[in-house]
């Protein structure tokens, strides 16, 4: 089970990295546009997936800022977030790859942020739901990127595993 979170953590990285190039080639009037999106803009949506990991990260490990509220916007131009985003990605890898079996099987506890309540799971599945959230809101990055009449990446796992990168986990 290990492998494949580390795999996650890989193509997670690599995908980021594809978005936020495509997000490069954005005007900033783009960049901001709400085109309806759930957090509106290209900025909200890739300032809300980081806002995530950092609120799971720390739920994770106990250390790092947890913002209270997912729709922060913790750097308001993309060179900044880029470079927070890249080291929050190298954070979950490095990480993933310290944790052991018995660590995925095990349970932790947290608070939720929409309607507070405490909740206690088993770390596997929370981090199968860490790394779903990112393709999902990555496929609304992508949606965006359509609508403001660009062409988004090919941002499919299997892609990944034709990457010199990804072809070590294939």
């Amino acid at each position: 089970m290990k492998r494949h979170f580390e795999m996650m953590a890989a193509y997670n990285r690599w995908a980021n990295g594809l978005l936020y190039d495509a997000a490069a080639g954005l005007t900033n009037e783009e960049f901001t546009r709400d085109v309806g999106a759930f957090f509106g803009s290209m900025l909200g949506t890739l300032n809300h997936l980081l806002v995530a990991d950092r609120v799971w990260m720390n739920r994770f490990t106990g250390e790092g800022d947890a913002p209270a509220r997912l729709d922060t916007i913790l750097h308001p131009a993309l060179p900044a977030l880029r470079l927070a985003r890249e080291a929050e990605d190298k954070r979950i890898a490095e990480w993933v790859a310290a944790l052991d079996e018995d660590a995925l099987q095990g349970r932790f506890t947290y608070m939720t942020i929409v309607n507070p309540q405490v909740v206690s799971q088993r770390l596997a599945p929370a981090l199968l739901h860490f790394f779903n959230h990112h393709a999902h809101h990555r496929g609304q990055a992508h949606v965006i990127l359509s609508v403001l009449g660009k062409t988004p990446p090919s941002l499919d796992l299997i892609y990944f595993h034709r990457t010199a990168e990804g072809r070590e986990y294939s």
